[in-house]
């Protein structure tokens, strides 16, 4: 087996590595590309390609998490992580682990550790590696990545998000739930809805958003059975898709262009949490985006009245 075919085969880790590291699609397919022209350029060959190169991805990604930081502290509004469709990389014996780190949910916590400690517990938690391995990948010893490791654990336990373990409910609470939509019906949403459940927006001032979180198994219903009949007469679908591995929906115009993307979060039968990504840059990968401004002039235009002279 070449470098070439030895680099395809270990894509799918490299790219949920750096994935879970950066909580970007585009960030991380960069990191793996760097990864690869660092592998092609090594003169070296390594005992285990498959350390080295996660070695390699995971340095790459902490480097652009540091600078990512800085703009994601200024970033308007609620920052929400890169939908993803489908995670590359599977592995039987450490599923649970993949599943739970995915969701959104688990990816927006993530953000409040360090570089150093979200690398470490994504190569320890989610993915298994040993200590030595991960001294080596982060250029730290194996005491300071315990160290780094125990304390990524007390945050992410603290904050860890609980969801339904039963993934065929899931599944049809998220049905009822886009039936309902479709229907424009408050109380067949609000019976599927907690009562403090939150419905939160990542616009990043690109695309019409709410203005602030919306609480409240009654207010989120009444905003959702208000958007229905607008997304209808302006020809917006629903396609419902499991998405970070949690049941949601991508909201496509008339012309299958990509309008938001959404996540439901699950706790004790009901929806917990609802998540929507809006910003086109964060979009761009799921398919051709939609102009949403376009659209939210379009729906106003369609509910305002018609006057005339009657003859």
């Amino acid at each position: 087996m070449n470098r070439t075919e030895e680099f395809e085969e270990l894509r799918p880790l490299l790219f949920a590595i750096a994935y879970r590291i950066l909580g970007s699609v585009s960030e991380a397919e960069d990191a793996v590309q760097e990864s690869w022209l660092r592998w092609e350029a090594s003169p070296t060959e390594p005992r285990s390609t498959k350390a080295f190169l996660s070695a390699v991805v995971t340095r790459v990604s902490i480097d652009v998490l540091r600078s990512a930081r800085v703009r994601r502290e200024a970033y308007v509004g609620p920052w929400f992580p890169e939908p993803l469709l489908t995670d590359p990389y599977q592995d039987p014996e450490r599923s649970a682990e993949l599943a739970d780190s995915l969701s959104m949910a688990a990816l927006v916590l993530l953000e409040r550790l360090t570089p150093l400690e979200r690398a470490v517990f994504v190569l320890r938690e989610v993915f298994g590696f040993g200590f030595p391995e991960i001294a080596s990948s982060v250029e730290r010893s194996e005491s300071a990545c315990r160290q780094l490791a125990v304390r990524a654990r007390r945050h992410m336990d603290a904050g860890r998000p609980r969801f339904e373990a039963d993934r065929r409910e899931r599944e049809e609470l998220a049905d009822r739930f886009f039936g309902a939509f479709r229907e424009g019906d408050v109380d067949g949403l609000q019976e599927l809805l907690a009562a403090d459940v939150t419905m939160v927006g990542d616009g990043g001032g690109k695309a019409p958003q709410f203005a602030r979180s919306i609480v409240g198994a009654a207010n989120v219903a009444r905003v959702f059975a208000a958007l229905a009949p607008q997304f209808l007469s302006i020809g917006v679908v629903v396609e419902p898709r499991r998405i970070n591995g949690q049941p949601g929906a991508i909201f496509r115009d008339r012309d299958g262009k990509v309008v938001s993307t959404l996540v439901l979060e699950f706790l004790d039968g009901q929806i917990q949490t609802i998540r929507s990504v809006l910003n086109p840059d964060k979009l761009t990968h799921v398919g051709p985006v939609a102009d949403a401004w376009a659209l939210k002039r379009e729906a106003g235009e369609a509910r305002r009245p018609r006057t005339g002279r009657q003859g």
